[in-house]
């Protein structure tokens, strides 16, 4: 009878010596994927810093060379100080309403830039012409890929990470140490449509 009851105790030592080592296993791997996206987080914050920084630059380019309409700079102006002013933490990533703010301003400032560089076109072709204001427009573009391609990483990592979240027996370790859904970016409102296009 000793026999067979320090065997039953064995297998249940075994069997929690497992439980512990997946637990610990579905940790670390949340750790992990919890890592990834504060890096794809990260990189998003970073391509969108380079497009606030290229503008100044811009503005600075189009004041000197044209007698421009003031409000279209400063709604420029505006939009990159709302912008840069609405930073998300890691802490955030969760948070709908705070990703969907983050999202609108850059979105805002996406569509005052775009404004800027019409009126140019449009009002100033020297100006458009001139090697300056060439080298911004194409940074700037360069920026707007490299901001599609970090937001697409950035879901990337979140799916990633949600899928762990929710995987069974992952879910019972990220319930027990607090690991929460990430929120992806979502396409503006209206994009699925397409622009009009006029020559008028």
């Amino acid at each position: 009878m000793r026999s067979s009851g320090a065997i039953l105790l064995l297998i249940v030592l075994l069997l929690v010596g497992f439980a512990g080592c997946a637990g610990c296993g579905s940790y670390n791997s949340l750790v992990a994927e919890d890592e990834r996206v504060e890096e794809a987080w990260g990189n998003v914050e970073t391509t969108y810093q380079r497009r606030a920084d290229l503008i100044p630059n811009l503005v600075a380019t189009v004041q000197g060379a044209a007698d421009f309409e003031q409000e279209t700079l400063q709604a420029v102006t505006e939009a990159r100080t709302r912008a840069v002013n609405v930073t998300l933490s890691g802490d955030d990533l969760d948070d709908p309403t705070a990703l969907q703010r983050f999202s609108e301003a850059q979105s805002q400032l996406t569509a005052a830039t775009g404004a800027l560089i019409n009126a140019v076109r449009e009002d100033y072709p020297e100006l458009g012409a001139t090697e300056a204001f060439r080298g911004l427009q194409d940074q700037l573009e360069g920026t707007e890929n490299r901001i599609n391609v970090a937001r697409r990483d950035y879901n990337g990592a979140v799916r990633s990470f949600n899928q762990q979240v929710r995987s069974f027996p992952t879910n019972i370790v990220a319930g027990l140490f607090g690991f929460d859904r990430r929120v992806p970016f979502e396409a503006d409102e209206g994009a699925d449509e397409a622009p009009e296009v006029s020559f008028d």
